[in-house]
Formats: structure tokens, sequence, C-alpha cells
């Protein structure tokens, strides 16, 4: 899928010795994309196929890209945007439909050869050819993301995939919007065969010609396995519906209505269930989750163009300085990505953990089968620990992630540069310490960043990279590519206390102290945000970071920006408590082992007199709101200081390093949907009951919107 407004995708028609081939370009651009003319096109192609055939002289289609590594990206969501009727969303899914089922119609064979991306409404192109082919290169990913956009697969997807591959793997597939590479896609039937892609061409031709023969690749899959009748089916879709309901709590109605349109339409005829399509597409498209869902799409698309125009370093190796658990999981990731990772630590104890940490994460892999054993041997193989500097002359990069003091940060720092050639870039994976205080340890400053991953790396997307006083363009574009690189989602953001995210969180986090200081329960006010959306409430939060590490960012950030940030009477007083949190089974949850096992009830009384003991029922929306409207103000304030670009940064790094609700739009978005004149008034309003941590920003009072 594309929100490029500039794209200039062609289709045309060649055709030689019998063979036609209906080819989509880019010439201007990266992306091929069905937009509406495009459409319209391949519509009067399709005529002229139909034609050549009658005469007999097409004997085999095959669809194809000009562009290497992709083949069709989905449609435009602009459109998509654009839609707010469901009479129109209705008749564009129908068009659609109509013109695949004329490619799924042709009277001679079709190929489609898959080459890279192939996405969406290119999935369901592929879908209604009689073959798939697609190359093994790493960038193949074929899949149908559109519950990501708040609908379903609305131009045969939801109707085609479970023919052709069986309910179990297509729902897999509609409901979660994953995408498969080429050997995972033949593995489930998806595609017919798999080649390199030097030869992709010549093979699509060759099974062309081969179909119009009468020669079929086999197709092993059963058709009762295909399509599930009677109870299994049932049981299947079941369990599909309460896994959707565990996943999203109902939040995304677009998995729940592809759900309803598989077991109304499995069983009935394609154009039956094309109809059941097509009435759901005009049901999801107007909605304000959709539109809220496009929108979050739209910052990924823009954050991956926000890297200074200068020329990022290629980068190979990298060393990874500090072998906790949180430098074993940036090892693993840069390992299963194909990166030569040189881990280092002082203790051999700890780079054993860093190692099993790791190690874990590739069999968690194979497991889920997402690797296989051998590849995932073959990446543990690339992270070589030792307690030393050798190698680090020859390395691109380095990531330190060692103990958060400062003064141990510039130590090892200063050390690390004088083991490098001096084109090597350093990062800190620090949470919230200055890179500029940093960068003045070092010789060269102007090659040192923030690089800061989010716990678990392999989780969660977002990477801040942090931009000191003194940092270039060239170190800010070669992390910004490594963050693209590793498949993360990288915001650029100014050195500043907390950086964006841990900033925006101090607040949420410190009120609900204050909540629990006036008598709220730790149940409630955890689940009204999960009720809001959120991944876990505070308290779980706190308890997730490891409250040590709360208490201690708590500190700083009162430090840099005085009243407003005070700690709670709660969070202070967790120094004179021995409670990590999980990691320590011990925090305001009680765990065994790794496992919640609901509230610890002595907390209250741990916390000492500033806590009552006894819990008292609060307003749902107050406690809502007084969590999340300190966070709106604070936001403000960094768009104030200039910490990111705009309002759409802040949006997307709430939502990839702390799983704001996407179906929200983010955080912002939110808040102009409630009003920014409302939450300065009630900010106004408690800060004459509570003091100023409420004081509202001088841009919040000033402005209108944030979009």
């Amino acid at each position: 899928m594309s929100a490029d407004t500039a794209n200039r995708t062609t289709v045309r028609l060649d055709v030689a010795a019998g063979l036609a081939e209906v080819v989509f370009d880019n010439p201007a651009g990266k992306a091929v994309v069905l937009t509406s003319d495009v459409m319209r096109r391949l519509d009067g192609i399709l005529s002229e196929i139909e034609g050549l055939a009658r005469a007999g002289d097409v004997r085999a289609v095959v669809f194809r890209s000009a562009k290497d590594g992709m083949f069709v990206a989905g449609v435009n969501v602009d459109e998509i945007a654009d839609v707010t009727d469901r009479d129109e969303a209705r008749d564009k899914a129908r068009q659609g439909q109509q013109l695949f089922r004329r490619v799924d119609h042709l009277p001679v064979p079709s190929v489609a050869a898959i080459d890279g991306t192939c996405l969406g409404g290119g999935t369901e192109l592929a879908l209604a050819c009689t073959w798939r082919i697609a190359s093994d290169r790493r960038e193949t990913k074929i899949g149908l993301p559109e519950v990501r956009l708040g609908i379903i697969p609305g131009f045969g997807g939801t109707t085609r995939l479970p023919r052709l591959i069986g309910l179990p793997a297509a729902l897999d597939l509609i409901l979660t919007g994953r995408t498969l590479d080429a050997r995972r896609a033949q593995r489930v039937g998806l595609i017919d065969e798999r080649v390199h892609p030097s030869i992709l061409l010549r093979r699509a031709r060759e099974l062309a010609r081969e179909a119009a023969a009468g020669q079929r690749p086999d197709r092993s899959l059963p058709l009762t396995q295909r399509l599930m009748a009677g109870p299994a089916r049932k049981l299947v879709l079941r369990k599909a519906r309460a896994g959707v309901m565990k996943e999203t709590r109902g939040a995304y109605p677009a998995p729940l209505r592809a759900l309803r349109v598989i077991d109304e339409g499995l069983g009935r005829s394609v154009d039956r269930q094309l109809a059941l399509e097509a009435d759901a597409v005009a049901e999801l498209v107007p909605t304000g989750v959709s539109k809220n869902l496009i929108h979050v799409f739209h910052l990924m698309e823009d954050a991956k163009k926000a890297a200074p125009s200068a020329d990022p370093q290629p980068v190979e190796r990298v060393g990874v300085l500090g072998a906790g658990v949180m430098g074993g999981g940036i090892a693993q990731l840069l390992a299963y990505n194909s990166v030569g990772v040189r881990l280092k630590d002082i203790q051999e104890q700890a780079l054993g953990l860093g190692l099993r940490h790791a190690r874990e994460l590739f069999d968690k892999a194979v497991k889920s089968r997402r690797m296989q054993r051998r590849e995932a041997d073959q990446a543990m193989n690339r992270i070589s620990p030792t307690l030393e500097y050798s190698g680090f002359g020859s390395l691109d990069l380095v990531i330190e992630a060692v103990v958060e003091r400062m003064d141990v940060k510039k130590s090892v720092l200063r050390e690390v540069e004088g083991r490098v050639d001096a084109e090597c870039v350093l990062t800190s994976n620090t949470s919230s310490l200055s890179i500029t205080e940093m960068a003045a340890a070092l010789e060269r400053p102007e090659r040192f960043a923030g690089m800061h991953f989010f716990n678990p790396v392999h989780r969660m997307p977002l990477v801040e990279v942090v931009r000191g006083e003194r940092t270039s363009d060239e170190t800010v574009a070669t992390v910004f590519r490594l963050a693209r690189d590793l498949g993360k989602t990288p915001i650029i953001v100014r050195d500043g206390p907390g950086f964006l995210v841990n900033r925006l969180l101090a607040p949420y986090l410190n009120e609900a102290g204050w909540l629990l200081s006036e008598g709220a329960s730790i149940e409630q006010v955890d689940r009204v945000m999960v009720e809001f959306g959120m991944p876990m409430g505070p308290f779980r939060l706190l308890d997730e970071v490891g409250l040590d590490v709360a208490r201690h960012a708590a500190e700083t950030m009162h430090a840099s920006f005085g009243e407003r940030f005070r700690p709670s009477p709660p969070l202070a007083a967790l120094a004179r408590l021995d409670r990590l949190g999980r990691k320590g089974d011990s925090g305001f949850y009680v765990y065994e082992d790794g496992r919640e096992k609901g509230v610890d009830g002595s907390i209250y009384a741990a916390l000492g007199s500033d806590v009552p003991t006894e819990r008292r029922k609060m307003n749902d929306e107050t406690i809502r709101t007084r969590l999340l409207y300190p966070m709106v103000n604070e936001a403000a304030r960094v768009l104030e200081d200039g910490i990111v670009r705009n309002a759409g940064d802040v949006d997307l790094g709430l939502i990839t390093g702390t799983g704001f609700p996407p179906f929200r739009g983010g955080l912002l978005r939110w808040a102009d949907t409630i009003g920014l004149h409302n939450i300065a008034q009630r900010l106004g309003h408690w800060k004459s009951q509570h003091g100023p941590r409420f004081a509202p920003a001088p841009s919040l009072k000033d402005r209108n919107s944030f979009y």
C-alpha cells in the first residue's frame, strides 16, 4: 500500500510469441500502486487480452512489474482516506472485484511473477491469477495488511485466500495483516514456486507456456482442507474470534467483520461471498477507526523520509558494549538482520547472560516458524563475545548499553573511541541521559548520537535517534538507516531530558501515583487505561519498566523540570522498599515464575502514611483524564522546545514506544477530538486544586489543534 500522492504508476501490455505480459511500472518513484487510473487502464488491457485470446494470438498471460523488488504495493491509501460514504465504498470495492474477476475468468491461464513487495490489492491480483511464482529475495513480502487500515481485503482477498490455502492459514494472514516471505508463502500454498530473482521472469514465462499446454503444478492441499466444512470450520472460526477479542478487546472492527464474511461466505459461490465482502468494506471504510489507522499509516510513511539528506555510512559490523538483557537483545536483533556483532562486557558472567538471552530469542523465532533452525544457528554465530576490545578496529558502529550512569558511560565511550577507526559512529542506548554531555568526553563528538531502543528490543518498534548539539547530519543519517534496516521505526529527537517518550510517560506514571495517594485502587486505575486501549495500565507498566529504573527517571525529570515533575508520594516512597517490579517478582503486582498473579494488597501499607490503606471508587473519566491530559500538556511543551518536528512525531513515538492505541490515531489526534480549549480549561481547574503540575502549557492555550 502507498500514500505517495505523486505516484505515477503505469501499466502496459506487451505481446510476443503468443504470450501477453501485463507490466506495471513507476519510472519516477519506488512504489507501484493501483490507483483508479491504473485500474481503468488495466480494464482496457484485459479487454485487449480477451480479444487476442479469442483470436488465438494469446495463449497465456504473465502479470509482472518492471521494477526490481516491487510487484504491486496495493491500492492508493489516499483514495481510501477520501471515501466517507458507504455507497461509494461499496461501489469501489465492487469495481475492483469485477476487474479481478475478469482476471480469474480469462480464457487463457495467467501467472503472477512476484518480485519484492506484494501487498493488499497486489496480492488480490495475484490470487486471481491461475498460478503464482515469486523470487526468493529478502525483500519479497506477500500479504493482506488491510486490517491495519481498519478495513478488510475487499477486491476478493477475503474470498479467495481461504479457498486457496485453507482456513487456518488464511485467517492468520487476514486477521493480523502480517506478511510472508517467499519460502513461507510457498509452504502454505500461497505461491506455487520460488526462484532466484535472476531467473524469475524466464521461469514465469516457462510456467505460463506449460500451463497453456495443459501442464499444471501440483497443489496438494485437498479441497476439504481448504474449505473446512461444518463443525470443523465453526470451531476454527470460534477460536479465531476469541483470539481477536483477546488481542484487540473488540476495539478494531475489521478482523471481526472479516470473520463474519468468511463464516457466511465459505460454502457459497464466489460471487455471493464477494458481495458480502463489498458490504463489509462499505461498513468499515467510513469509520473513525479506519480514518485513524490511515492517519497512523501516513505518519509511518512520513517518518521514513525524515532522515537528513547526508549520505549514511554502510554498516556491516557493530559492537555492543554491555551484555545484559538489553545488550543481548540488541545483539540478537542485529544478528537476526545479518549484521556481524562484537558483544563486549567486562564480566564473563554478563556475557553468558547476554548470549543466553539472544539464544532464547532465536529459539522462539524457530518455535514460531519465523526461522528455520539452521538459519537461527547461523545468525547466532554472527554474535562474537569478548572481554577485550579485539576486533573493534574494524567496526562501523558501536552501541553502548552499559549501566545508566553518566560517569560510567563517559568513561566507557572515551575508552572505546580510542579503539575504533576514526570513521566509526558511536551511539548510546541511554533512555534519558544527555547525549550532549556524553559527547563532551569525546574527541569526535560529531560522530556520536543516541540510539535508544525500547524494551523488549525484539518487540518494540521504536528507536529514538537522539541528536546532540554537535552530532553531524551524516551520523544521524547512518543511525537512522541502521534502525530502518533492523525493521524499526526511527524518530529523530533533539537532546533533552527524557527525550520524547520518557518525557511524556513521566507525568502519566507520576499522576498514577498521585491518584493512588488520593485513595484510587491499583486495579481501577489500570483497568480504566486498558479499557481506553493501552496494552497495560500505568502500575503494570511501572512493574515492567522496573521500580528502581522508574524512580531514577522520576528523580532525573524532577531535577530537570522542577516542581511540575515532583515525584508523587508513592513513587518517592519506593526508594525505601526493596521491590523491583516484575524482574524482582514483587512490585505493585505479585509475580510467580514471571507470571503476574494479581495486585499485591500489601503495597498500600508498605508505601507509608501518605497512601491511605482504604481504597475508594473514583470516577473512571476522572482517572482517564487525570492521566492523559498531563501527557497532552507535556507534548505541547515538547513541541515548544523543538524536541521533535511536529505532532505526528509525538503520536508515532507514543504508538510505537508505549503502545498508545493506534485506533485512536495517537495522543494528539485524540486530543484534537476532545478540544484543546477543553483540555486547557480542565488543566487550569486542576491547577487551582492540586498545584503547578497541571499548569497549562502556553501553546496549549493559544492553538486550536495540533493538526
